[in-house]
């Protein structure tokens, strides 16, 4: 097959078809971070509007450009639109697109779950922004504070669009991490070991992981707080047991690793582009790995920071406050490691290098001042006023939007096969660099002076004007600067002349393949020996076309990739990716009405959808997969592999587990939550606690133990080929998660107290409700698992579906024993 003809063939399998249909079944995943990218950018542009009207407000002293009502909802969307709906959702969109580029792969691990992600950040963003549309925008800070957000201060639904619109976004945030996990660590070219990789697949791992971790806190809290709400469990009113700090304990744990979240991904664009423009290697490739391990980890010891100034005991204050500094030093060895691979090389002045100089003044400054406010002392003078909106600025402009836009300007010719002249994008990199010190750098004055964040106006007498009109000022500039950035980005795609491959002459292999790039990203797959394979074999792009790597001759219409080692990249096993399919979209529909259900206040409607989304998930399961054992199969250069349904460390059974890394995280801040209020809120221990209920709890033990065995001796039947015994076992299986289920409904009607009537029974209900919850994904993926050996889709080779069971049974037996300590040892030790 000659290189034309199989880049026919292929694109064939690999494409979508044209027009809005191509767009609603399209799962590839080039299509799916463009849209990414593109949507974060036009939300970018709404939450700067936004900020366009907050500056124009405090332009000058009691101005009546808006009232107070429109500013809450505008400095709340402000913020709400620029974390999860820009940031975020801009380096998924990268990470999707670029990283099976880099990789050497064809597409990320899981297409239809990118596609699902998609359509969940399409519609959550909506129903955020038409809130805005409607009047009813949240209003309580980007932060939602209690008790400000809680039913009696905020009545209407502007707070419920907030708790129940995020939380439909961050399914595509938690979906976006796993897919970037499992596909860094087994979707690579062959041979390309970890210390081999990129530095922006170690970037985007990383944030991935941390991302698998952080982000259950803020799901956990939305879905405790719209509860609170709707039903009037008060986890967070201290006048039955609740207290308001655990919603900012539970929000901060998000919070402040998402600020590393936020920088991680654009300090691996710098780490990418900077020594290419520098014309050498990355200096300190295994020291800046380490500090990226060491930032990753000490992220999640920093959250209280943000709480110096609520009555944190002394020792704790000096932890945290030491803590919060010691972060510096990893970010240090990142930045030292920048400048001395521009001092190893001949950096060259063009115009993505230019947004890197003024990353790493602005940096800087934002990094210095976030010193500062790690110092308690100084953070109990400057806590909520401007001086943090500075610093916060300094911090996630500079270390993510300059970063970003050098990648753009760097990208942009593999987007679009085009390049142009710079005068353009030089223009708008000094309006940008120009407008954001002039606006930012005045807020830490008017900080200083005492200015309040989320204040609508100041009495003349303040002495704040002409700093606040200053900083308006700036603030239009700096949007004129993003105006001719996305002009000039229009011009590029239209006006610009065609270039050639690899415009850089960079060594990374997203440069091996045409641009712009086909459906199916490269015509067969490289070995790779050096981190830098284009720089080691100029003409490996040429062998690569002529199909002379791995996967090279297209096989009954299969999407196919290679799946390698984690560690060592040696070849592991060939994985059969799904085709188009209109699945994500529908999917993402149901979980929609799911969540507009709850927003209309339709409790008992809601089930609906839910029972639609576990139907889809069974379908979504189903629909790929053989009844016949394939073996091994010729990828090219005389070698075989197996299937992935024939193989041990298939990408879903790694997608599984750090779904349940990520559900253990939402556990685990469950029973801090429930510590945090039996330690430290009031009226605890109640004087009405559980009662009874020991022999339920039993029951449901002694059933979640056997759900948990039969499942282990189904697969363990299924591997040896004893299909019959494996049917019984999978049948026992779902017979013993139903009487989980059952026993623990009767735990809850006859022994728990009313939810309502204090957070210790709220609290009790909610771990209640989480092991109910998992007992019934335990019974649908044992019973799955049933119907699946019935059909013929189990051998001892195909093993997949029982064990994805069975980390499901396991896991689901651990938090019910986990759960039924909690529940009962306080009520046993009474």
């Amino acid at each position: 097959m000659n290189a034309l003809r199989r880049h026919r063939v292929l694109n064939a399998i690999w494409g979508a078809p044209t027009g809005w249909r191509g767009t609603v079944v399209s799962v590839n995943h080039s299509d799916i971070g463009k849209r990414f990218v593109i949507a974060a950018f036009v939300f970018f542009a709404i939450g700067g509007v936004l900020a366009m009207m907050i500056r124009a407000q405090l332009a000058t002293p009691g101005s009546a450009f808006v009232g107070p009502d429109i500013y809450n909802q505008l400095f709340t969307m402000h913020g709400s639109i620029m974390m999860f709906l820009f940031a975020i959702p801009m380096f998924e969109g990268l990470a999707l697109y670029m990283l099976p580029k880099m990789l050497g792969s064809r597409d990320m691990a899981f297409p239809r779950l990118s596609a699902y992600g998609w359509w969940c950040y399409l519609f959550g963003g909506t129903i955020l922004i038409a809130s805005m549309v409607f009047g009813v925008a949240p209003d309580g800070g980007w932060f939602m504070y209690t008790p400000l957000s809680s039913k009696a201060y905020t009545p209407g639904i502007n707070a419920d669009v907030w708790l129940l619109g995020i939380t439909f976004v961050e399914i595509s945030a938690i979906s976006a991490a796993i897919e970037i996990a499992v596909s860094v660590l087994k979707l690579r070219a062959p041979g390309m070991r970890l210390d081999r990789m990129p530095l922006f697949a170690w970037y985007l791992l990383i944030t991935a992981l941390m991302m698998i971790v952080a982000f259950p806190p803020l799901i956990l809290g939305s879905i405790l707080l719209e509860v609170e709400r709707a039903f009037d469990w008060p986890f967070f009113d201290p006048t039955r047991g609740g207290s308001p700090l655990l919603w900012q304990h539970l929000f901060w744990l998000f919070g402040h690793p998402e600020v590393y979240i936020i920088f991680l991904p654009a300090a691996g664009v710098i780490s990418t582009v900077l020594p290419v423009l520098a014309r050498t290697r990355i200096l300190g490739y295994g020291w800046i790995v380490a500090a990226l391990l060491s930032l990753a980890f000490l992220s999640f010891g920093l959250w209280v920071h943000h709480m110096f100034t609520t009555g944190i005991p002394h020792m704790a204050l000096g932890f945290f406050s030491a803590a919060s500094a010691l972060v510096a030093l990893p970010t240090a060895v990142q930045v030292f490691a920048w400048i001395g691979t521009l001092w190893n090389g001949r950096p060259e002045l063009k115009l993505p290098m230019l947004y890197l100089l003024g990353f790493f003044v602005i940096f800087v400054i934002g990094g210095m001042t976030g010193v500062m406010l790690a110092m308690v002392p100084f953070d109990l003078q400057a806590h909520d006023t401007h001086f943090v909106v500075a610093h916060l600025h300094y911090v996630l402009i500079g270390g993510f939007i300059f970063p970003m836009l050098a990648g753009a300007y760097y990208w942009l010719p593999h987007f679009t096969g085009r390049t142009r002249d710079d005068l353009l994008g030089k223009a708008s990199f000094w309006l940008i660099f120009i407008g954001f010190n002039v606006t930012f750098f005045m807020m830490h004055l008017t900080g200083l002076l005492g200015m309040r964040r989320r204040v609508h106006t100041y009495p003349e007498e303040a002495g704040w004007t002409l700093l606040n009109l200053v900083s308006s000022v700036g603030s239009f500039v700096m949007a004129f600067g993003f105006a001719l950035f996305a002009i000039d980005v229009a011009l590029h795609l239209y006006y610009a002349r065609r270039r050639r491959r690899n415009p850089w002459t960079a060594g990374t292999l997203e440069w091996a393949m045409p641009i712009p790039t086909p459906a199916y990203n490269i015509a067969s797959l490289p070995t790779v020996t050096d981190r830098e394979p284009m720089t080691q074999s100029p003409a490996l792009a040429t062998a690569l076309a002529r199909g002379e790597g791995y996967l090279g001759e297209p096989r009954d219409g299969w999407r196919e990739t290679m799946a390698v080692e984690t560690t060592t990249g040696a070849i592991d096993h060939i994985v059969v990716l799904p085709g188009n399919t209109r699945l994500p979209i529908v999917t993402a529909a149901v979980t929609g009405c799911f969540f507009l259900c709850l927003l209309a206040g339709h409790y008992w409607l809601s089930l609906l959808p839910v029972a639609g989304v576990v139907a889809l998930g069974l379908r979504w399961a189903w629909v790929l997969d053989w009844r016949q054992d394939l073996g091994p199969l010729p990828i090219g250069r005389g070698e075989v592999a197996p299937i992935h349904r024939e193989a041990g460390g298939a990408p879903g059974w790694w997608g599984s587990a750090f779904l349940l890394v990520a559900d253990g995280t939402a556990l685990a801040s469950l029973l801090f939550g429930y510590a945090f209020l039996w330690v430290i809120a009031p009226n605890w221990p109640p004087p009405e606690r559980i009662e009874g209920g020991l022999a339920a709890a039993l029951v449901a033990a002694a059933a979640g133990l056997a759900g948990c065995l039969f499942t282990r001796r189904c697969l363990a039947d299924g591997a040896n080929g004893l299909s019959a015994p494996a049917s019984r076992m999978a049948l026992s299986a779902t017979a013993a998660q139903l009487v989980t289920i059952l026993a623990l409904v009767t735990l809850g009607i006859t022994a728990l107290p009313a939810p309502q009537e204090h957070a210790y029974a709220a609290g009790s209900w909610a771990l209640l409700a989480y092991a109910l919850l998992h007992a019934a994904i335990a019974l649908l993926c044992a019973g799955f698992g049933r119907i699946r050996i019935t059909a013929g889709h189990v051998s001892p080779r195909r093993t997949l579906d029982l064990r994805v069971a069975r980390l499901f049974g396991d896991y689901s037996a651990a938090t019910l024993a986990i759960v039924l300590v909690c529940l009962l040892a306080p009520a046993v030790a009474a």
